[in-house]
């Protein structure tokens, strides 16, 4: 299930001192865990050391997006490293450490929330044995190309939250949590898993069960629980199966859907959003014209030769 807000935007606007909450996405796609991406943001920050997250067997992950020179890191209550952070890093927080850093110029990140309970489930799913901790050093950052292209996808989720499709959120956190371990812990998975495709059965059932929900709220969690499969085996097999992960291919079966709605003359372009499993019409616009390379009025008078009809 996905959230939007929880108590992850609440506890990263206490940690900051900021008075509005947050953007702040949650999903439950391993076996009820909670996983959270929050973004973070503030041009006249409130100066001074930062607040305290609870201590617990978790971790973050955060990807800068601006510069920040001489930033102060600290764990455990003392300073462990003054450094310069580069936008486009990527840098991991251990929550039993106690992280904190000296606020004092403007900064904008995206924080990802993954307890050890989520890295230690994926290992488990993996065939893989359990792991002991991160490997990183305190306000060093790494050229991460993976978490870099995974923050930047879900800024657009973070901002659009009405919008952000299940499935999309569920696989961009399965992506984060499958690199996080294997990079950072170390994590082989079973080369057996990675081989094999869904049966022509299971895609069938696969394919109903999505097209049955358009709008996206069924959780990968839900589906793959249907097939007796792990979150991340079925997401492969899917993928490896129809060439597409889950997410895509919904939003094709959306388009797919539109273009056949909009075959009646007399109905607008807002209901055949709905209709579709959009959230607006200004959604249904950006990913059709995204797939298909021309707006849904442009495609339906080329296609149709009927007028374009917003509401």
């Amino acid at each position: 299930m996905m959230q939007a807000g929880g108590a992850f935007g609440p506890r990263h606007g206490q940690f900051l001192h900021q008075k509005n909450v947050p953007p702040s996405l949650i999903t439950r796609s391993l076996r009820g865990i909670a996983l959270a991406v929050t973004e973070t943001r503030h041009d006249n920050p409130v100066q001074g050391l930062s607040g305290q997250f609870p201590l617990e067997d978790a971790y973050l992950v955060s990807l800068k997006f601006r510069d920040y020179r001489d930033c102060e890191c600290w764990e455990r209550g003392r300073c462990v490293n003054k450094t310069d952070v580069r936008a486009g890093a990527t840098y991991l927080h251990d929550l039993k450490r106690d992280p904190r850093f000296v606020i004092d110029k403007p900064y904008h990140s995206i924080f990802f929330y993954l307890p050890r309970s989520a890295l230690n489930d994926f290992a488990k799913q993996a065939g893989a044995p359990r792991f002991g901790e991160l490997a990183y050093q305190p306000g060093i950052g790494h050229d991460d190309i993976v978490v870099r292209h995974l923050g930047t996808s879900l800024l657009d989720a973070l901002h659009r939250a009405d919008q952000a499709n299940q499935l999309f959120v569920d696989h961009m956190m399965l992506a984060l949590t499958a690199h996080v371990a294997q990079t950072y812990g170390g994590l082989r998975r079973r080369a057996e898993l990675a081989r094999g495709g869904l049966t022509p059965w299971q895609v069938e059932r696969a394919s109903e069960r999505l097209e049955s929900d358009l709008g996206g709220t069924l959780s990968l969690q839900q589906i793959a629980t249907e097939f007796d499969l792990s979150v991340s085996h079925f997401s492969r097999a899917f993928r490896k199966s129809t060439g597409l992960p889950p997410h895509q291919w919904l939003l094709r079966q959306r388009v797919k859907v539109a273009k056949q709605l909009m075959a009646v003359r007399d109905l607008p372009l807002s209901e055949i959003a709905i209709s579709a499993g959009f959230a607006n019409q200004s959604h249904f616009t950006r990913v059709f014209s995204s797939l298909v390379g021309a707006s849904p009025g442009s495609w339906r008078r080329e296609v149709h030769g009927a007028p374009e009809r917003e509401a």
